[in-house]
């Protein structure tokens, strides 16, 4: 009798360190979210500057395009560490970004501490071209060349962003997706046949931010 009690005794010890545990689990999780959850990083378009938009008879794409995404932390305790910003432009989820190396962020890392805002130029260097399907073409050239005063390209931005969120000794890193909206009023910048379009968008629009 004597050894089934010490061996429900140390059960019972073994279930309580495990239940003690997972309150110690549940306190720190609720901690963290009670710190971050509720400061979720905004980001607005400032402007956007597009040039140069072509659409070539072989569906090839070539434009030049600077955007300015403002970010701000509504935190009154957490800074926040921007580590990389990964931007890809999309017409009708046709991905028109360049590659790799003619896609700028400008700063591409940077803190930003509790109630501030930052500003990141965003440029996509398309001038080489960028190949895309017949029907996506056809509706670029289409917005592009739409009628009179009344012409406006729209574009997707999506921004993923690699961030860490400090508050004392606490850490917590995210991966949220910023995804803007843009469309561009443009007109022709010249009167030859292959002369692009181009216009300026003073937006202030706020864009989704998704964790």
């Amino acid at each position: 009798m004597s050894c089934c009690s010490e061996c429900a005794g140390a059960c019972c010890k073994g279930i309580c360190a495990l239940l003690g545990l997972l309150f110690s689990a549940g306190v720190i999780v609720l901690i963290y979210w009670a710190i971050f959850q509720p400061h979720q990083i905004r980001a607005t378009v400032d402007s956007a500057a597009l040039s140069n938009l072509t659409v070539s008879n072989s569906s090839v794409v070539s434009y030049n395009l600077a955007v300015n995404l403002s970010f701000y932390n509504p935190s009154v305790r957490v800074n926040i560490y921007y580590d990389s910003l990964d931007a890809q432009l999309r017409f009708r989820d046709a991905v028109l970004s360049p590659a790799a190396n003619t896609t700028t962020a400008s700063p591409a890392e940077f803190y930003q501490r509790r109630k501030t805002g930052d500003v990141v130029r965003l440029g996509f260097d398309a001038r080489g071209g960028v190949g895309v399907a017949g029907d996506v073409a056809a509706e670029l050239e289409k917005e592009a060349r739409g009628q009179g005063q009344g012409a406006a390209v729209g574009l997707e931005l999506d921004v993923d962003v690699r961030v860490r969120y400090v508050f004392r000794i606490f850490k917590l890193r995210q991966k949220p997706r910023v995804q803007c909206s843009l469309s561009i009023p443009v007109k022709a910048e010249g009167s030859g046949t292959g002369a692009g379009v181009g216009g300026v968008l003073e937006s202030g629009d706020r864009c989704r931010v998704k964790y």
